[in-house]
């Protein structure tokens, strides 16, 4: 399994430009090889394997290239080729695409070192805290709030400087699946141990035993946010007042985006230590959030970062976690079948074959269910009839507010 811890780093002032040099160097690199790809004939277009072969090269003609460790270029060649990889996936999902842009210096933040070129030394700091080194660049001291697990590989090390001028390093860890705990036999799993959630836009879920967990409340945060962009659009670019202002802004996008991070931490938690298997839907987020005019909810959506916790996770606690399916969900009857079109702001289920009545979310997460038993090779139980699995009756709903979720860091059982 994969994944990875992330630091808040504190480095020295010298550190620090050297950070940034060096990041302003492998954002040229990156630029290079994008130049490097884009100028070859189509019908012979570089790998990935063929610009590392290039590095020697390159580092010869521009000085300022043989500046890098050797591992790090590398890692920036493999970042190219990844974007170009993501970008041609989306193209093959029917995306509007482009092409790959030059990176600049503001959109730039980060550089890898991969496999080697790093150390890190958890005795030197005091308490809470350990130092990094990385070639040609030096010590970089860290918030060490959770060592790394003992039986994790570190794969690589990140750093970064956010657009609120604070460092991170992230280690990208790997632990061997043999270490992991034991997920239940899946021949054990039915309604009991098991859940379907509808990822919804009236609540954040739904589960199929009945819980409904609200958004989390961020129209403050995002006044705020308007509020302190109105200020930037009157500063003058380039001033240090815009840049003062510019900072502000990052600053309150960053604690939207953190809180959003530990209200998904807590619910995906929740999830997988109370259950032995959860199925989620597989959504197309952009045409669910863009087609039905949400768009304003994408940023604290972020329901691929939440079905990606949810994956992480399941692996960390032995909970089987399976995407299925997304289309129809709504439509279904999770009683008989038959699909039944519904406008947006219809929220009941009412069949009209078989006469099933329940919320509109309520028959998604029913259909979730189904869909993910059958995923993983088992047949809906006979003796087990919808009706009896999820609470039909809106007033058999367990409302779970997000005040109760950060509060406690968990829903009630």
């Amino acid at each position: 399994m994969e994944y990875s811890h992330r630091y808040h780093a504190y480095p020295t002032q010298e550190v620090a430009a050297e950070l940034e040099q060096h990041i302003d160097v492998h954002r040229q690199l990156y630029n290079h090889v994008r130049w490097d790809y884009t100028n070859s004939p189509e019908d012979d277009k570089p790998s990935e394997y063929d610009q590392n072969n290039k590095l020697p090269e390159w580092k010869r003609t521009w000085s300022v290239f043989s500046e890098m460790h050797s591992k790090a270029a590398q890692a920036t060649v493999a970042r190219f080729h990844r974007n170009l990889s993501n970008l041609r996936k989306k193209k093959e999902k029917g995306y509007n695409v482009g092409r790959l842009k030059r990176q600049a210096p503001t959109e730039y933040r980060s550089v890898t070192y991969n496999q080697s070129g790093f150390d890190l030394d958890e005795k030197r700091g005091h308490d809470k805290y350990a130092y990094v080194r990385f070639s040609k660049i030096g010590w970089v001291k860290i918030r060490y709030s959770r060592p790394l697990p003992d039986r994790a590989n570190i794969k690589e090390v990140t750093f970064k400087k956010e657009t609120t001028g604070e460092w991170f390093v992230s280690f990208g860890l790997e632990t061997d699946d043999a270490n992991l705990p034991e997920k239940p036999n899946v021949d054990s799993l039915d309604t009991s141990n098991s859940v379907g959630i509808d990822l919804g836009i009236q609540n954040y879920i739904h589960t199929t035993d009945g819980k409904t967990v609200d958004w989390l409340d961020l129209e403050d945060d995002y006044e705020r946010l308007r509020r302190e962009q109105r200020k930037l659009s009157s500063k003058e670019k380039g001033s240090n007042n815009y840049e003062k202002q510019r900072v502000e802004v990052a600053n309150v996008k960053r604690h939207i985006r953190r809180k959003v991070l530990d209200y998904q931490h807590k619910i995906t938690t929740w999830l997988v230590r109370e259950y032995d298997a959860v199925f989620v839907e597989d959504l197309n987020v952009q045409s669910m959030l863009q087609g039905d005019g949400n768009a304003c909810n994408k940023q604290d959506a972020a329901w691929r970062q939440f079905i990606t916790l949810l994956e992480y996770k399941g692996d960390l606690y032995g909970c089987h976690v399976k995407q299925v399916e997304a289309r129809g969900t709504t439509k279904e009857c999770a009683s008989c079948g038959v699909e039944t079109p519904k406008p947006i702001w219809v929220r009941e289920h009412l069949c009209p074959s078989c006469g099933f009545k329940t919320d509109r979310d309520a028959n998604a997460a029913m259909n979730v269910l189904q869909r993910g038993f059958s995923e993983l090779g088992l047949g809906w139980p006979e003796s087990t009839p919808v009706e009896t699995v999820t609470a039909t009756d809106t007033a058999g709903f367990q409302r779970v507010s997000a005040s109760h979720v950060l509060e406690t860091g968990s829903l009630p059982s």
